[in-house]
């Protein structure tokens, strides 16, 4: 116990020293953040060295504590060729970030270091070995591992919006590790996280609002990647065979805030990798919050997130469904309140039908192409068209194609017309009174425009011009 008090009290000291150096440091070499008036909002440049302060405190409580010499230092030194396996891992991260501050890097190109770093954890010892009490098979616990990893490191690293927010969120998740650690007795993995807490502790003296210095990417993805290592520690060593349920409600928050802006992202068509306005905290400045506030309401969150998780590890617990359920609860609670449109959106298309008429539609557009291209005579494609054009909302059909003529049906109330010059021309009615509607049509009109020239083109390049209607 006195060590894991040294430990925090050093890591703690060390970050309040360390920091305005690293600061100094930052500016020295032009490390800084800039704002860009639209995500950026600070004031000025913020040195963005963050992430060095926290890694050389932590390592440096580490070695005051062996050279103190308390009892603990044995334990250390007993699992030290395991920290050293996992030590280059981190430096990996570390030194990705730190690239991705002074020059920004690729996406692929970090996630894939990041995925290396991940497998060199694995082969270290940071396994993700079952769920839910039920082992993996080795090759699927390893994809799992790098998955969870890679994961954790990039939500730690994507909510870092806002000052103090990832450094508040990262101590909270910390401290549900340091915390389950004790009770579960498990002091090598409480001698990991508790320098964490001290130098996080330290670090927000300076990067709470107004911050004057940045995790930057260095540190943000340094602590995601050292939480996910802890907490597939956690979940392989728990005395619960909920394995990383309760890991993962520790880090309920990033995880969210990730998951979110990658379904967001995908239903607006948008850049996956790419960066918006949208993150929960984002959402929350919008409702009028000033930024302080925010961070606090995040913090209660993860506040609620760390007594679930605890709750969820303990063995004497006989409610882990009610702790569940009630997680479940205050997410959809909080995505509610946030407002996500997108979201009520895809509910309402998968209630209302909509969601199965579009694939539906998509079904009958590649139906229709298919046929299309497998006819080899014009009488045969005016013939698959009558057959096709009810089923996209249409309720007549004129056709006059190089001598093929078809009518069917009748409309009033508003025409597609496709002009063939030196050919003829398509045209698809629609009744005024028509209740049916497809949100196919435009592509069915323009696939028909399409495939009908690419038959007129064939005609034109491969058979004389006898008047003949065969292609």
């Amino acid at each position: 116990m006195y060590s894991l008090i040294f430990l925090i009290l050093t890591s703690l000291f060390l970050a309040l020293a360390l920091t305005p150096l690293c600061k100094r440091l930052a500016w020295r070499l032009r490390i800084v953040d800039l704002p860009d008036a639209q995500r950026k909002l600070h004031g000025g440049p913020v040195p963005r060295l963050g992430g060095l302060a926290i890694l050389a405190s932590i390592l440096g409580a580490y070695g005051l504590l062996l050279l103190a010499r308390f009892s603990s230092g044995a334990i250390i030194w007993q699992d030290l060729p395991l920290v050293l396996r996992i030590l280059p891992s981190m430096l990996v991260v570390f030194a990705v970030g730190l690239a991705d501050d002074i020059h920004s890097l690729r996406p692929w190109v970090k996630f894939g270091i990041e995925a290396a770093a991940a497998a060199l954890a694995w082969f270290g010892g940071i396994h993700v070995s079952g769920i839910e009490g039920h082992t993996l098979p080795v090759a699927l616990g390893f994809l799992v591992t790098i998955v969870w990893i890679v994961s954790c490191t990039n939500a730690i690293n994507l909510i870092d919006g806002l000052d103090g927010l990832a450094a508040g969120v990262s101590l909270f998740a910390a401290i549900t590790m340091l915390m389950a650690a004790l009770i579960e007795h498990n002091y090598p993995m409480a001698l990991v996280t508790v320098p964490l807490v001290g130098a996080l502790l330290g670090f927000l003296r300076y990067n709470f609002h107004p911050a004057t210095i940045f995790l930057g990417d260095s540190g943000s993805l340094s602590l995601g990647f050292i939480l996910a290592c802890c907490a597939a520690v956690w979940s392989e060593k728990a005395m619960t065979t909920l394995g990383l349920s309760a890991p993962l409600i520790a880090l309920a928050v990033p995880l969210l805030d990730t998951v979110l802006a990658v379904i967001r992202r995908f239903i607006n068509n948008e850049r996956i990798f790419g960066a918006d306005r949208a993150h929960i905290h984002h959402k929350l400045l919008s409702q009028g919050l000033p930024a302080p506030y925010v961070a606090l309401v995040i913090y209660a969150a993860c506040a609620f997130a760390t007594i679930s998780s605890l709750l969820l590890a303990s063995k004497q617990n006989r409610y882990h469904s009610a702790v569940v359920i009630s997680v479940c609860l205050a997410g959809w609670f909080g995505l509610h309140r946030l407002g996500y449109k997108e979201f009520g959106v895809v509910r309402r298309a998968v209630l209302n039908g909509t969601f199965r008429n579009v694939l539906s539609a998509q079904l009958a557009v590649d139906t229709f192409e298919s046929a299309m291209q497998r006819e080899m005579t014009l009488e045969g494609c005016a013939e698959i068209l009558c057959e096709i054009y009810p089923r996209f909302g249409f309720s007549g059909l004129a056709l006059e194609l190089d001598g093929v003529l078809q009518t069917r049906g009748a409309g009033s109330s508003w025409q597609a017309h496709i002009e063939f010059p030196g050919h003829g021309h398509i045209t698809f009615l629609r009744a005024a009174n028509a209740q049916r509607q497809n949100i196919a049509t435009a592509q069915f009109i323009d696939c028909v425009s399409r495939l009908i020239d690419q038959k007129l083109e064939q005609v034109a390049s491969t058979t004389p011009r006898t008047g003949t209607s065969d292609f």
